[in-house]
């Protein structure tokens, strides 16, 4: 057994472990069996990394088993092993493994551990099955997988109503945009007569310029496909239209928004998008689309995200942004770069998640940060973390010198749309842009909130239970879901304080939850400096070794760009600093006077672009209609009417009427008789 093998299956095995031992397990095993098995994938992982990095590896191929022989349908069950692997696998794994850890305090009081832990382990699984795919239908295998692992990861706690209704909101617009994956496979393999990815993209380009028939149709076929495909894309990774399922996902607990949202599921579509780069090269139009509807999502949800409060949905609308980001760069054949972004992405916005539950945590699970203010001094290391984050996502650096990891990551993008020079680009280019002023301003907006100026705990009713609760009342639910805490919580100290703090003192959380902040602000911080040569800068693609598209062209143009298009995103991002520091620490007063004057825009954007109050209009009446039409017409108006209860109707009468037959007198019998006789010997003689 390979090194591949290990670190694919092993998180299967401890997901079944905890899974099935559950309760009888134990809190304690379940834990350390989920967490040291990914830990083992993520040790095994990095090197693999590493020996591509430094050139020293080859793509190769790990069968695992014959699956499916079916007339032209032959194909088996193996794990692909190339440079885009090796930095997913990196990157899955790593996040994983510190998520796990992390639990242990973050989930320490839940009664429930082993179930959370084993659906934590089958997510990981499932997302490295996508990434090692050989085929389309591996990798819809685990494109399946990670989706049903996330509808059990966010309905998590099932008893709270809004958890099960977003983990079904989750599942169903997958399903929309899974229809369209299904489709482009389908489609493919009827082109091809394989659903092998490398036969088929060696195939591609020889498909450049024919049509298939399509809904009545003819249509240039390779944009068919490529569409159909990213239609899936849109739906796993949140892009504009099929985007309304994720920040519903923050119902679920903190470790599974960092999971989920950070590194793996949501990026499985700009994964598929750079693996089967070759075929979207063939399609100028679908190369359009990806572009298009990328720049259009970065700059839609970084709108979104200067107005909400709740400080997971801030985050989680950054990460919508920053997707848009990584599809409009492949849109434009920079898919190096935003491989590079995903990369980068997965440490920066895994920190802030995962430093958004410390500070949850220390708020006694209190989500609205217009209930914190001056917490630097009572979570430091938090504080820290989070600044790294923030200084990542929002792209602090100097222009040629050093910067943070989205600095390297994000203005390679930008570059890169101004460099391709069409209409498109330079459209995405703009909307990048204007999406990194936006980027800034909410993310100093959430650390000025959260760590700066006077506490307003005491309006929160969070904190308010808690003081109450330490005072001998009753225990109150963790995050809203129903369980209790044990007793007296360990969130924060109670007393009386003359600073306006209700009497509550958060205080840092316990070192398992620190210790993955520490290591990935060291991501945030480096990981750019260290990888951007390879992944982007070496201008030959040597790195890639052939996995993906590489555009020597394109990265020569990224050289040539007028120096202000490379100060352009220094530029917006101070001035998106500049403009939250004015607004949550210089002048207060200043959001709300804005908000006065802009009232119908701040509206606009605090409901979501009204996306799903349209979709509800649209889709959901209709649906609900229609199923009060088939209910009370159909099944209660005919078929109940004439099949059972028709019956029973039937029955009813016809038992009535033998009743009047049936009187027990015995002339009334004999009559009965004489008339059966008379009419018998009647017909004798008539015969």
């Amino acid at each position: 057994m390979s090194a591949i093998h290990i670190i694919v299956f092993l998180p299967l095995l401890a997901a079944i472990i905890a899974g099935l031992g559950n309760k009888q397990l134990g809190n304690v095993p379940a834990k350390v069996v989920t967490t040291g098995a990914l830990f083992i994938s993520c040790a095994l992982s990095w090197p693999i990394f590493l020996s591509f990095l430094s050139g020293h590896a080859e793509a190769h191929v790990s069968p695992v088993l014959h699956w499916v022989t079916s007339g032209n349908l032959d194909f088996a069950w193996a794990l692909r092993v190339d440079t885009l692997t090796a930095v997913m696998l990196v990157v899955i794994t790593s996040v994983s493994a510190l998520v796990h850890l992390y639990s242990w305090g973050y989930m320490s009081d839940e009664p429930d551990q082993p179930r959370f832990f084993a659906y934590l382990s089958l997510f990981t699984f499932a997302m490295l099955m996508l990434v090692t795919a050989d085929n389309l239908v591996q990798m819809f295998f685990g494109w399946e997988g990670v989706g049903l692992a996330s509808y059990l990861l966010i309905g998590f706690w099932f008893r709270k109503p809004s958890a099960n209704a977003a983990a079904m909101k989750a599942f169903v617009v997958n399903r929309v945009g899974d229809l369209g994956f299904m489709m482009g496979i389908f489609g493919t393999f009827l082109v091809f007569g394989t659903v092998s990815i490398p036969a088929i993209l060696e195939a591609a380009p020889g498909m450049a310029g024919s049509t298939v028939g399509f809904l009545g149709h003819r249509f240039d076929t390779m944009t068919v496909l490529c569409l159909l495909l990213f239609i899936g894309a849109m739906g796993k990774s949140a892009q504009l239209g099929l985007h309304t399922w994720l920040p519903d996902a923050m119902e679920g607990p903190t470790p599974v928004s960092a999971l989920i949202h950070a590194a793996t599921m949501v990026t499985a579509g700009v994964f598929m998008v750079c693996r089967l780069s070759p075929m979207f090269e063939t399609s100028p139009t679908a190369l359009g689309f990806v572009t298009f509807i990328g720049a259009a999502t970065c700059f839609f949800a970084a709108t979104i995200g200067t107005t909400q409060t709740d400080i997971k949905r801030v985050i989680a609308y950054s990460t919508c942004s920053q997707l848009g980001y990584m599809f409009f760069a492949a849109g434009v054949g920079a898919y190096g770069a935003a491989m590079f972004h995903l990369f980068t992405h997965a440490f920066f916005k895994a920190l802030l998640f995962l430093g958004a539950g410390s500070v949850i945590h220390a708020m006694h699970h209190e989500q609205d940060m217009r209930y914190y203010g001056g917490l630097r001094k009572h979570i430091p290391i938090t504080f820290w973390a989070m600044t790294a984050g923030t200084l990542a996502i929002t792209g602090v650096g100097i222009v040629d010198v050093v910067g943070f990891a989205g600095f390297y990551s994000k203005d390679a993008i930008l570059e890169a749309a101004f460099a391709r020079g069409t209409e498109l680009s330079h459209f995405a280019f703009f909307m990048g842009i204007f999406a990194a002023l936006l980027t800034s301003f909410y993310s100093w907006r959430l650390v000025f909130l959260t760590f700066f100026g006077k506490p307003r705990w005491e309006q929160s009713e969070h904190i308010q239970h808690a003081v109450h609760d330490a005072h001998g009342h009753d225990d109150h639910g963790h995050e809203g879901h129903g369980h209790a805490h044990h007793g007296h919580d360990d969130h924060g100290h109670h007393g009386h304080h003359s600073d306006g703090t209700a009497g509550y003192h958060p205080h840092e959380s316990p070192a398992v939850m620190l210790t993955p902040l520490v290591i990935l602000s060291i991501g945030a911080i480096f990981a750019g400096l260290v990888f951007n040569h390879a992944f982007v800068s070496e201008g030959t693609g040597e790195f890639w070794k052939g996995s993906l598209v590489f555009s020597e062209h394109l990265i020569h143009a990224m050289h040539q760009v007028p120096h202000w298009v490379k100060w352009a995103p220094f530029t917006v991002m101070a001035t998106g600093l500049l403009i939250a520091w004015y607004a949550y620490i210089k002048n207060t007063k200043f959001p709300a006077a804005l908000v006065d004057q802009f009232g119908f825009l701040y509206r606009f954007l605090l409901n979501k672009w009204y996306f799903d109050e349209l979709y509800h209009f649209i889709f959901v009446r209709p649906a609900l209609w229609l199923g009060r039409v088939f209910w009370k017409v159909g099944d209660i108006g005919i078929i109940d009417r004439f099949g059972p209860n028709g019956a029973a109707w039937v029955v009813a009468k016809g038992s009535r009427a033998a009743v009047k037959l049936q009187s027990g007198y015995l002339y009334s019998y004999a009559l009965v008789m004489l008339i059966g006789l008379t009419l018998a010997i009647s017909w004798v003689i008539a015969q």
